[in-house]
C-alpha cells in the first residue's frame, strides 16, 4: 500500500470509478479506522482481503492494494 492513508486510499479507489464523494456516507458503511489497524497489524505473509459493498460497487483491501470491481 502507498504511505497514504487507508481512508484515502479508499477514496480515490472509488472516485476512479465514477463515484463522487457525495453519492456515498463512508463511515455509515465501515469503519475505516478499524480497517486500518486491522491491516497494519498483520504480517508481511498474510492473506488478509477484506470486502465491502457500497452500492454497486465492491470494495476490496488487502495489505498491498485497494481495489474497487463493479458488481453486477
Amino acid at each position: 500500500m502507498s504511505d497514504r492513508p487507508l481512508l484515502v486510499e479508499i477514496i480515490n479507489a472509488l472516485e476512479e470509478q465514477g463515484l463522487d464523494r457525495d453519492e456515498y456516507q463512508l463511515q455509515q458503511v465501515i469503519d475505516v479506522e478499524a480497517l486500518e489497524r486491522l491491516v497494519d497489524s498483520t504480517g508481511p505473509h498474510t492473506d488478509l482481503e477484506i470486502w465491502f459493498s457500497i452500492g454497486e460497487l465492491r470494495v476490496i483491501v488487502t495489505r498491498s492494494d485497494v481495489a474497487v470491481i463493479k458488481v453486477s
